[in-house]
């Protein structure tokens, strides 16, 4: 489990196919001790397994359903620039809000509006995601827990403080980019709870 606080970024050094499998190369630029073998790391807000791991970086390896959900085999390009979480440890704070790490779907940024240091980012969210969405409610922004401030003419937005431009790939946020989304949890478990209510 994630929590939706990214430590940094990471750089992709490489990215090729292997028959149904994409391998990633991610550079971390000394961020953090290297990964344990098989251990989890979110990227971009989706949850991989380090496959081998060093201290400069660490390699991951993708499935069709993840590059499906994420279309991550077009946007992971080498030297793009990723959000990195490790998995929250059992005895941390818990600062954010509940990320699996398992992506809903891909948004496409509308606008980043500057606003001095800080800024609003505007994301169109895919068909059906919207209605996860509520007014100071939290969602997942490629990995990064945010609060949504409005919902309305097919978009939803949030605000960035300049910590977030700081240590994000958001800085770099330019319309049309996609971002991965992922729904508060709560909010899909009372979908599934109501809805098995009207059927019973």
């Amino acid at each position: 489990m994630f929590t939706g606080i990214v430590e940094g970024t990471g750089t992709v050094q490489a990215a090729a196919r292997r028959g149904d499998v994409m391998a990633v190369r991610i550079d971390v630029g000394g961020l953090f001790e290297g990964l344990p073998l098989g251990g989890s790391i979110a990227v971009n807000g989706c949850c991989l397994t380090a496959v081998r791991s060093d201290a400069r970086g660490f390699d991951v390896e993708l499935t069709e359903e993840t590059l499906r959900r994420t279309r991550f085999e077009e946007r992971l390009v080498p030297g793009a620039l990723v959000n990195l979480e490790r998995p929250m440890r059992a005895d941390g704070r818990f600062d954010g809000h509940v990320v699996q790490g398992h992506v809903d779907g891909v948004g496409r940024v509308r606008a980043l509006r500057r606003l001095g240091e800080s800024a609003e980012l505007e994301v169109e969210p895919p068909s059906g995601f919207e209605r996860y969405l509520v007014e100071k409610g939290s969602v997942a922004v490629d990995g990064i827990s945010l609060t949504v401030w409005g919902i309305g003419g097919g978009a939803f937005s949030v605000a960035l403080i300049p910590f977030t431009l700081d240590v994000t790939n958001l800085r770099n946020a330019e319309p049309g980019r996609l971002v991965n989304l992922e729904a508060d949890v709560i909010a899909k478990y009372v979908e599934r709870l109501l809805a098995s209510r009207g059927t019973s």
